[in-house]
């Protein structure tokens, strides 16, 4: 690999474009399925021997030009091309700065509003800073540090409860990544970062993709102990207010047996409300 994680990046990123994606002939012994740099600086307009010093770590700057023709010759999509461009140096980063614990008091009366849609806030190293009832019955107990991510890849119980664990463990990696490209300083995402990358073999494979995906319109899936199987979309917000904030809300399709168990998860939330009179959010005042 190279010594910067922009040469990094372009490194796994051409390796997963083949030659007939770009149009190019597959002419010759190809050690790896993917473009040769030559390749890469052909289509980008570029010399290979800046192209090499990129990859190699030696040139760190490239021109916007030079970053969007990248951009263009991988075939990268919005979040793999702003990605880069931070890692070029050519989008502003959050530095240092921690993104704020506290949720809006009006954003955590919104979610309340929601009985049937379980909807977490979280913050770029998947803190969970907020949630309403419903989402606490589904998901049940977020680890001991109320981290998505933590859960995932170090409590056993998440293969059990994530039906497609795999799929989900990469896009969170790939989510994960794209936050820290945002924030590489931030403390929390830092220390998320190195406990992942220590205890857990699964995400240090993952991360050495370099995937990079923003959550969009999805699925998940869950095998929850009391009402079953529960298949949810999501649906996820930048909270304008919070830089460094998530929004998620889950909805099941109307009519599905999914639906049928979030009601019943419903009542099984408010029963326990009820027993334990009104609930504090997580989130600090």
């Amino acid at each position: 690999m190279s010594t910067s994680a922009l040469g990094d990046y372009l490194t796994t990123r051409r390796a997963q474009i083949t030659p007939a994606a770009v149009n190019l002939p597959a002419v010759g012994h190809r050690r790896v399925p993917g473009l040769r740099r030559e390749e890469v600086a052909m289509l980008a307009g570029v010399s290979v021997d800046y192209y090499v010093r990129l990859e190699q770590g030696r040139e760190r700057n490239p021109s916007a030009q030079v970053a969007e023709a990248l951009s263009v010759a991988l075939r990268l999509d919005g979040d793999g091309r702003a990605h880069l461009f931070r890692l070029a140096g050519l989008a502003p980063k959050a530095g240092g700065r921690a993104v704020a614990d506290r949720v809006e008091p009006s954003l955590l009366r919104l979610m309340d509003a929601w009985p049937g849609n379980p909807a977490l806030v979280y913050n770029r190293a998947y803190d969970v800073l907020a949630a309403n009832t419903i989402a606490d019955a589904l998901f049940g107990d977020y680890g001991p540090e109320r981290n998505l991510m933590l859960l995932i890849f170090l409590d056993p119980r998440a293969r059990g409860f994530y039906a497609d664990w795999p799929r989900v463990a990469a896009n969170s990696v790939a989510g994960f990544r794209l936050g820290h490209g945002t924030a590489p300083e931030d403390p929390r995402v830092r220390a998320v970062l190195t406990a992942l990358l220590e205890r857990s073999a699964e995400f240090r494979e993952l991360w050495a993709r370099h995937d990079v995906r923003g959550k969009a319109l999805e699925t998940k899936t869950f095998d929850h102990p009391e009402v079953g199987r529960i298949t949810l979309s999501m649906e996820t917000f930048d909270i304008r207010s919070a830089p460094g904030q998530e929004l998620v809300v889950y909805h099941a399709e109307p009519g599905t047996p999914s639906a049928t168990a979030m009601s019943l998860l419903g009542s099984i939330a408010a029963t326990r409300l009820n027993d334990h009179g009104s609930r504090e959010h997580a989130s600090p005042e």
